[in-house]
Parts: C-alpha cells; structure tokens; sequence
C-alpha cells in the first residue's frame, strides 16, 4: 500500500518545494512509483521547479469536480508523475481534510510513494493537508525560528494523528551560529533523518526546471537527498558532507 507523506515546513522559505522535487526523483532512481502532489493551493510552486506549471488540469481542478485525477496527472522526465496546483491568483475556500483524503486514496493503486506539498506554516491549509496524510516529513532550517516553528507543526500533527517520522534540515552550512543536528533533534524529539548542504548546484537545478539529483546528481545536495530517499525505503547510502562545511564543523 502506498505511503502517504505530507512534506511541511512551520514556516515559509525553508526549501521544502525543493525536497520534494527531489525525494520524488531519488525514489524514482529506487525504482519507486512516486506521485507528487501541490496541495499548496494559495502559492503553488512545485510545477514551476519541475516546468510543469502551465498544464490544462491541475490539483484545483480536482478539488473543485472539474477534472478527474487522471486528468492531472502528468509524467516528469525524471521517473515520477506529478500533479500540479493552478498559477494564478484564484483561491479555493474551505477546502478541508476530508476532501483530500478523497483524491489521495485514488491515486493509491499501483503507487508506492505520495509525497504531499503543503503549504507553509500552522494556517488551515497546511492542517488539512497533514491530517489527510498518513506521515509526516518536516522540513526546516538550522536556525532558531525555523526550528521553533518546526517544534509546534510537530505537537500539531501529534494532535492531528499523523505519524511524525522525521526532520531534514535544509541549508546547512556547519558555521558557528547555526543550531547543531543534536541540538535540532533534542529540541524536536523527533530524529533528524537527514540534511541538506547549502549548494550552488540546487539555485541551478531550479534556474533549469530539473532536480538536483537528476541535473547534478555528484553534488554534496544530491548526494544526500539520495540518502534521505534510501533511509525512506530502509536501504543505506551514506550521505557525507561537502569538505567546506566540515571545516567549520572541525573548527567547532
């Protein structure tokens, strides 16, 4: 049966769009049947990281009966299928929980993996969304807000029943000023699974419409979003970071 995760973020500009691009690649790489879905229904952007963004039938058609699940369903060169939400500035109201466990489990046969991009942040969209989720994923940066935003999105989810199975921490630089991954994972009480270097290779995978893993795949990102989708499936691959930032995690 296929797992249903919801990727959030307690707050907006963490990178969140960014790894689920990838994870969907890295698993398709696993010989996993991905589907990605843009639940962000307000700022729709994971069709626009894939070049997918200006297809006929997308999530909000489904959402409001104009087009079966089928209809919005497209393929990506990179191995995974993708629905993606509406670019403009039309917004659906009252869309609730129940509603998008509806469309999900459709899209349950024949897949392995449904990775959910929700909105960021605590609003009503982003809830709706990780409720309907079976897991999920958080996403955030090694700072202080983030972290802190990360921390009540995880309480939330815990009340919402939606099994938390982990953290990827984004941009890591391993300078002095930022948060530890033991520090993360002892703040959050939930285990860091992963985290992704600060890296050039991934502005340029987005500038060309193509996941790091697929555009740049012996980049240090690639390297280790590759090794964040290995542990999804209970496989190893070891992930190691960019000389650079062992430096200053030496230096530390």
């Amino acid at each position: 049966m296929a797992r249903i995760i919801a990727v959030a973020s307690g707050k907006g500009g963490v990178g969140k769009t960014t790894v689920v691009a990838n994870l969907a690649a890295a698993l398709a790489h696993y010989n996993k049947s991905v589907i990605a879905v843009d639940s962000n229904l307000t700022t729709s952007n994971l069709g626009i990281h894939l070049g997918m963004h200006l297809y006929p039938k997308t999530f909000h058609d489904v959402l409001e009966g104009k087009a079966k699940i089928h209809e919005a369903v497209y393929y990506h060169k990179s191995g995974f299928k993708v629905i993606p939400g509406d670019i403009s500035i039309r917004k659906l109201k009252n869309v609730d929980s129940y509603s998008l466990i509806d469309v999900f489990y459709k899209m349950l046969e024949g897949t392995d993996f449904i990775l959910i991009d929700t909105a960021a942040g605590l609003g009503k969209e982003a809830l709706a969304a990780i409720e309907a989720a079976d897991e999920l994923l958080i996403v955030t940066n090694p700072e202080i807000p983030a972290v802190t935003d990360a921390l009540k999105l995880s309480t939330i989810a815990n009340k919402l029943g939606t099994r938390n199975i982990g953290v990827i921490v984004n941009r890591v630089t391993g300078k002095p000023h930022e948060l530890s991954l033991d520090h993360i994972e002892n703040f959050l009480n939930i285990p860091v699974i992963g985290y992704i270097p600060e890296d050039d290779a991934i502005k340029k995978s987005i500038a060309y419409k193509e996941p790091v893993v697929v555009h740049n795949p012996k980049s240090a990102a690639a390297r280790n979003l590759k090794s964040i989708a290995a542990k999804l499936i209970g496989e190893e691959e070891k992930a190691k970071l960019p000389f650079y930032i062992r430096i200053f995690s030496w230096l530390r």
